[in-house]
Protein backbone atom coordinates (compact mmCIF):
# COMPACT_ATOMS: atom_id res chain seq x y z
CA UNK A 1 0.00 0.00 0.00
CA UNK A 2 1.15 3.40 -0.87
CA UNK A 3 1.36 5.53 2.10
CA UNK A 4 3.83 8.59 0.60
CA UNK A 5 4.32 9.25 -3.11
CA UNK A 6 7.20 11.51 -4.88
CA UNK A 7 7.18 12.16 -8.37
CA UNK A 8 9.57 13.86 -10.14
CA UNK A 9 10.69 15.47 -13.37
CA UNK A 10 14.20 16.69 -14.44
CA UNK A 11 14.56 18.61 -17.43
CA UNK A 12 18.18 18.10 -19.15
CA UNK A 13 19.73 19.83 -22.04
CA UNK A 14 21.28 16.67 -23.91
CA UNK A 15 25.25 16.20 -23.53
CA UNK A 16 26.68 16.72 -27.03
CA UNK A 17 26.04 18.22 -30.33
CA UNK A 18 22.62 17.96 -30.13
CA UNK A 19 20.48 21.08 -28.46
CA UNK A 20 17.47 18.82 -27.75
CA UNK A 21 15.66 19.12 -24.41
CA UNK A 22 14.82 15.66 -22.42
CA UNK A 23 13.39 14.20 -19.45
CA UNK A 24 14.37 11.74 -17.06
CA UNK A 25 11.53 9.80 -15.09
CA UNK A 26 12.11 9.62 -11.67
CA UNK A 27 10.13 6.45 -10.91
CA UNK A 28 8.01 6.89 -7.95
CA UNK A 29 8.70 6.13 -4.41
CA UNK A 30 6.72 4.32 -2.43
CA UNK A 31 6.86 4.05 1.62
CA UNK A 32 4.89 0.55 2.79
CA UNK A 33 2.15 0.64 5.12
CA UNK A 34 4.32 -0.32 8.89
CA UNK A 35 3.17 -3.96 9.62
CA UNK A 36 0.09 -4.55 11.36
CA UNK A 37 0.39 -5.77 15.14
CA UNK A 38 -1.43 -9.06 14.49
CA UNK A 39 -1.32 -13.20 14.65
CA UNK A 40 0.29 -14.82 11.84
CA UNK A 41 -2.94 -16.39 11.16
CA UNK A 42 -4.83 -13.12 10.41
CA UNK A 43 -2.47 -11.80 7.65
CA UNK A 44 -4.46 -13.37 4.98
CA UNK A 45 -7.34 -11.02 6.34
CA UNK A 46 -5.65 -8.16 5.95
CA UNK A 47 -6.11 -5.88 3.09
CA UNK A 48 -5.07 -2.30 2.24
CA UNK A 49 -7.71 -1.32 -0.57
CA UNK A 50 -6.52 0.82 -3.27
CA UNK A 51 -10.17 2.82 -4.78
CA UNK A 52 -9.95 3.86 -7.96
CA UNK A 53 -12.77 6.29 -7.38
CA UNK A 54 -10.83 8.38 -4.37
CA UNK A 55 -7.86 8.69 -2.47
CA UNK A 56 -8.45 6.67 1.00
CA UNK A 57 -5.00 9.78 2.48
CA UNK A 58 -4.85 9.06 5.93
CA UNK A 59 -6.69 6.12 5.90
CA UNK A 60 -4.43 4.50 3.19
CA UNK A 61 -2.91 2.61 5.78
CA UNK A 62 -5.83 1.58 8.04
CA UNK A 63 -6.16 -1.86 7.21
CA UNK A 64 -9.26 -3.18 6.09
CA UNK A 65 -11.18 -7.03 6.97
CA UNK A 66 -13.68 -8.00 4.32
CA UNK A 67 -16.62 -9.75 5.24
CA UNK A 68 -19.98 -11.60 3.44
CA UNK A 69 -22.70 -12.04 5.77
CA UNK A 70 -24.75 -14.89 4.04
CA UNK A 71 -28.63 -15.60 4.77
CA UNK A 72 -32.03 -15.94 3.35
CA UNK A 73 -34.84 -13.43 2.88
CA UNK A 74 -36.75 -12.96 6.45
CA UNK A 75 -34.03 -14.31 8.33
CA UNK A 76 -33.18 -11.33 10.26
CA UNK A 77 -30.12 -9.97 8.22
CA UNK A 78 -31.64 -6.49 7.60
CA UNK A 79 -32.29 -6.15 10.88
CA UNK A 80 -28.46 -7.24 12.00
CA UNK A 81 -26.94 -5.41 9.52
CA UNK A 82 -28.39 -2.35 10.33
CA UNK A 83 -26.91 -3.00 13.68
CA UNK A 84 -23.48 -3.31 11.66
CA UNK A 85 -23.73 -0.18 9.99
CA UNK A 86 -24.09 1.90 13.18
CA UNK A 87 -20.38 0.65 14.17
CA UNK A 88 -18.46 4.05 12.93
CA UNK A 89 -15.69 1.40 10.97
CA UNK A 90 -18.03 -1.11 9.43
CA UNK A 91 -19.53 -0.78 6.13
CA UNK A 92 -21.70 -3.47 5.01
CA UNK A 93 -23.16 -2.64 1.18
CA UNK A 94 -26.60 -4.36 1.78
CA UNK A 95 -28.67 -6.97 -0.53
CA UNK A 96 -26.20 -6.09 -3.32
CA UNK A 97 -26.93 -9.55 -5.46
CA UNK A 98 -30.99 -9.14 -5.42
CA UNK A 99 -29.98 -7.23 -8.77
CA UNK A 100 -29.78 -10.35 -11.20
CA UNK A 101 -27.85 -9.04 -13.64
CA UNK A 102 -24.73 -8.95 -11.37
CA UNK A 103 -25.42 -12.70 -10.60
CA UNK A 104 -25.91 -13.01 -14.11
CA UNK A 105 -22.45 -14.92 -14.18
CA UNK A 106 -19.16 -15.68 -12.23
CA UNK A 107 -17.42 -12.85 -14.07
CA UNK A 108 -20.39 -10.26 -12.83
CA UNK A 109 -20.29 -11.74 -9.41
CA UNK A 110 -16.45 -11.46 -9.38
CA UNK A 111 -16.34 -7.97 -10.99
CA UNK A 112 -19.12 -7.05 -8.29
CA UNK A 113 -17.14 -7.98 -5.22
CA UNK A 114 -14.14 -6.76 -6.18
CA UNK A 115 -15.53 -3.05 -6.74
CA UNK A 116 -17.53 -3.60 -3.02
CA UNK A 117 -13.79 -5.25 -1.76
CA UNK A 118 -11.38 -2.40 -2.95
CA UNK A 119 -14.07 0.27 -1.63
CA UNK A 120 -15.32 1.57 -4.65
CA UNK A 121 -18.69 0.51 -3.80
CA UNK A 122 -20.34 3.81 -2.77
CA UNK A 123 -23.60 4.06 -0.95
CA UNK A 124 -25.30 5.16 2.34
CA UNK A 125 -22.47 2.51 4.35
CA UNK A 126 -19.68 4.22 3.52
CA UNK A 127 -18.44 6.11 6.60
CA UNK A 128 -16.38 8.98 7.36
CA UNK A 129 -14.24 7.48 9.58
CA UNK A 130 -11.25 4.71 8.43
CA UNK A 131 -13.46 1.78 7.12
CA UNK A 132 -12.12 -1.32 9.15
CA UNK A 133 -14.54 -3.82 7.98
CA UNK A 134 -16.00 -4.00 4.55
CA UNK A 135 -19.23 -6.12 3.33
CA UNK A 136 -22.39 -6.74 2.04
CA UNK A 137 -25.50 -9.21 2.72
CA UNK A 138 -25.63 -11.89 0.60
CA UNK A 139 -28.90 -14.16 0.28
CA UNK A 140 -28.31 -18.17 -0.50
CA UNK A 141 -30.51 -17.91 -3.36
CA UNK A 142 -28.81 -15.28 -5.40
CA UNK A 143 -26.36 -17.29 -7.46
CA UNK A 144 -24.36 -18.37 -4.26
CA UNK A 145 -25.61 -22.01 -4.07
CA UNK A 146 -24.84 -22.11 -7.59
CA UNK A 147 -21.40 -21.27 -7.82
CA UNK A 148 -20.26 -21.77 -4.55
CA UNK A 149 -17.50 -23.80 -5.73
CA UNK A 150 -16.23 -20.75 -7.44
CA UNK A 151 -17.28 -18.21 -4.74
CA UNK A 152 -15.50 -20.25 -1.74
CA UNK A 153 -12.49 -20.08 -4.26
CA UNK A 154 -12.61 -16.05 -4.31
CA UNK A 155 -13.38 -16.07 -0.42
CA UNK A 156 -10.11 -17.59 0.03
CA UNK A 157 -7.51 -16.36 -2.39
CA UNK A 158 -8.83 -12.67 -0.87
CA UNK A 159 -9.08 -13.49 2.46
CA UNK A 160 -13.04 -13.11 3.16
CA UNK A 161 -14.51 -13.96 6.48
CA UNK A 162 -18.60 -15.53 6.80
CA UNK A 163 -20.94 -14.64 9.20
CA UNK A 164 -24.01 -16.91 9.07
CA UNK A 165 -27.34 -15.47 10.06
CA UNK A 166 -29.78 -17.99 9.65
CA UNK A 167 -33.14 -18.35 11.69
CA UNK A 168 -33.91 -21.35 14.14
CA UNK A 169 -37.39 -21.22 14.01
CA UNK A 170 -38.59 -21.84 10.45
CA UNK A 171 -42.15 -21.36 10.63
CA UNK A 172 -41.89 -17.82 12.01
CA UNK A 173 -39.80 -17.71 9.25
CA UNK A 174 -42.64 -18.55 6.46
CA UNK A 175 -44.76 -16.63 8.34
CA UNK A 176 -42.68 -13.68 7.76
CA UNK A 177 -41.81 -14.26 4.09
CA UNK A 178 -45.51 -15.06 3.30
CA UNK A 179 -46.58 -11.98 4.97
CA UNK A 180 -43.70 -9.75 3.21
CA UNK A 181 -44.85 -11.14 -0.46
CA UNK A 182 -48.74 -10.12 0.54
CA UNK A 183 -47.47 -6.46 1.54
CA UNK A 184 -45.69 -6.02 -1.81
CA UNK A 185 -48.72 -6.47 -3.78
CA UNK A 186 -51.33 -4.79 -1.20
CA UNK A 187 -49.20 -2.20 -0.02
CA UNK A 188 -50.90 -1.59 2.57
CA UNK A 189 -48.57 1.47 4.00
CA UNK A 190 -50.13 4.50 2.43
CA UNK A 191 -49.78 2.46 -0.80
CA UNK A 192 -46.25 1.62 -0.52
CA UNK A 193 -44.60 -1.77 0.46
CA UNK A 194 -42.21 -2.01 3.15
CA UNK A 195 -40.23 -4.79 4.25
CA UNK A 196 -38.82 -3.15 7.15
CA UNK A 197 -40.41 -0.51 9.32
CA UNK A 198 -39.48 1.87 12.33
CA UNK A 199 -42.15 2.39 14.12
CA UNK A 200 -44.58 0.58 16.26
CA UNK A 201 -47.38 1.69 14.47
CA UNK A 202 -46.46 0.65 10.93
CA UNK A 203 -45.43 -2.72 12.80
CA UNK A 204 -48.87 -2.76 14.05
CA UNK A 205 -50.33 -2.02 10.64
CA UNK A 206 -48.69 -4.86 8.69
CA UNK A 207 -49.43 -7.67 11.36
CA UNK A 208 -52.92 -7.31 11.01
CA UNK A 209 -52.80 -9.31 8.16
CA UNK A 210 -52.54 -13.10 9.19
CA UNK A 211 -51.62 -15.58 6.35
CA UNK A 212 -52.93 -19.00 5.56
CA UNK A 213 -50.71 -21.68 5.32
CA UNK A 214 -50.97 -24.61 3.47
CA UNK A 215 -50.36 -27.47 5.96
CA UNK A 216 -50.11 -30.13 3.18
CA UNK A 217 -46.70 -28.48 1.74
CA UNK A 218 -45.63 -27.63 5.09
CA UNK A 219 -43.18 -30.14 6.34
CA UNK A 220 -41.43 -30.40 2.58
CA UNK A 221 -41.34 -26.82 2.71
CA UNK A 222 -39.44 -26.48 6.26
CA UNK A 223 -37.07 -29.76 5.18
CA UNK A 224 -36.20 -27.87 1.76
CA UNK A 225 -35.12 -24.92 3.84
CA UNK A 226 -33.06 -26.59 6.64
CA UNK A 227 -31.16 -28.67 3.46
CA UNK A 228 -30.56 -25.75 2.04
CA UNK A 229 -28.91 -24.02 5.18
CA UNK A 230 -27.05 -27.33 5.83
CA UNK A 231 -25.65 -27.45 2.45
CA UNK A 232 -24.25 -24.06 3.15
CA UNK A 233 -22.99 -24.51 6.09
CA UNK A 234 -21.41 -27.24 3.65
CA UNK A 235 -19.96 -26.01 0.93
CA UNK A 236 -18.25 -22.91 2.94
CA UNK A 237 -17.41 -24.67 5.97
CA UNK A 238 -13.40 -24.59 5.12
CA UNK A 239 -14.13 -20.40 4.91
CA UNK A 240 -13.49 -18.88 7.98
CA UNK A 241 -16.99 -17.97 9.56
CA UNK A 242 -18.94 -17.29 12.39
CA UNK A 243 -22.50 -19.08 12.83
CA UNK A 244 -25.51 -16.89 14.32
CA UNK A 245 -29.06 -17.38 14.90
CA UNK A 246 -31.66 -14.52 14.74
CA UNK A 247 -33.10 -15.75 17.91
CA UNK A 248 -29.98 -15.56 19.91
CA UNK A 249 -28.94 -12.32 18.97
CA UNK A 250 -32.67 -11.19 20.14
CA UNK A 251 -32.05 -12.78 23.26
CA UNK A 252 -28.23 -12.37 23.60
CA UNK A 253 -27.12 -8.90 22.45
CA UNK A 254 -23.46 -10.00 23.67
CA UNK A 255 -23.41 -11.86 19.98
CA UNK A 256 -23.36 -8.68 18.41
CA UNK A 257 -19.66 -8.40 20.59
CA UNK A 258 -18.77 -11.46 19.36
CA UNK A 259 -19.41 -10.26 15.82
CA UNK A 260 -17.01 -7.50 16.62
CA UNK A 261 -14.61 -9.24 17.66
CA UNK A 262 -14.86 -12.11 14.54
CA UNK A 263 -14.07 -8.76 12.33
CA UNK A 264 -11.89 -7.69 14.49
CA UNK A 265 -13.06 -3.42 14.63
CA UNK A 266 -12.88 -1.50 17.75
CA UNK A 267 -15.89 -2.35 20.56
CA UNK A 268 -18.80 -0.10 20.53
CA UNK A 269 -22.54 0.12 21.50
CA UNK A 270 -24.59 -1.06 18.30
CA UNK A 271 -28.07 0.18 17.65
CA UNK A 272 -30.82 -0.21 15.21
CA UNK A 273 -34.14 1.04 14.51
CA UNK A 274 -36.12 -1.11 12.95
CA UNK A 275 -38.76 -2.34 14.79
CA UNK A 276 -39.91 -6.11 14.72
CA UNK A 277 -43.63 -6.80 12.55
CA UNK A 278 -44.57 -10.35 14.41
CA UNK A 279 -44.34 -10.31 17.84
CA UNK A 280 -46.48 -12.49 20.23
CA UNK A 281 -47.36 -16.10 19.78
CA UNK A 282 -47.52 -18.00 16.51
CA UNK A 283 -50.95 -18.77 17.00
CA UNK A 284 -51.91 -15.38 16.71
CA UNK A 285 -50.43 -14.66 13.36
CA UNK A 286 -51.50 -17.39 11.40
CA UNK A 287 -54.70 -17.76 9.73
CA UNK A 288 -55.47 -21.48 10.15
CA UNK A 289 -53.13 -22.12 13.30
CA UNK A 290 -55.23 -25.37 14.08
CA UNK A 291 -54.24 -27.04 10.69
CA UNK A 292 -50.48 -26.11 10.98
CA UNK A 293 -50.74 -27.12 14.81
CA UNK A 294 -52.00 -30.36 13.86
CA UNK A 295 -49.62 -31.08 11.01
CA UNK A 296 -46.81 -30.76 13.02
CA UNK A 297 -47.21 -32.29 16.16
CA UNK A 298 -45.24 -35.42 16.32
CA UNK A 299 -43.08 -34.18 13.86
CA UNK A 300 -39.39 -32.93 13.86
CA UNK A 301 -40.48 -29.81 13.29
CA UNK A 302 -43.05 -29.67 16.56
CA UNK A 303 -40.93 -27.63 18.34
CA UNK A 304 -41.45 -24.64 16.01
CA UNK A 305 -45.47 -24.13 17.39
CA UNK A 306 -44.19 -24.03 20.91
CA UNK A 307 -40.73 -22.20 21.10
CA UNK A 308 -41.30 -18.01 21.38
CA UNK A 309 -39.30 -15.04 22.40
CA UNK A 310 -39.60 -11.39 22.44
CA UNK A 311 -37.79 -8.13 20.85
Amino acid sequence: MVCGVYICSICLKQIGTSSKIGFLDIKVVQKPCPEPNIEPWEIPYVHYPNPKTYSRAECACHPVRYFAILSMQRSGSGWFETFLNSHANISSNGEIFSVKVRRSNMSTITETLDTIYNLDWLSSASKNECTTAVGLKWMLNQGLMQHHEQIAEYFRIHGVSLIFLFRRNLLRRMVSVLANEYDRNAKILNGTHKSHVHSPQEAEILAKYKPTINSTLLIAQLKQVNETTTKALEYFKSTRHILLYYEDVVKNRTKLRDVQDFLRVPQMKLKSRQVKIHKGSLSSQVENWNDISKALTGTPYESFIHEDYRR
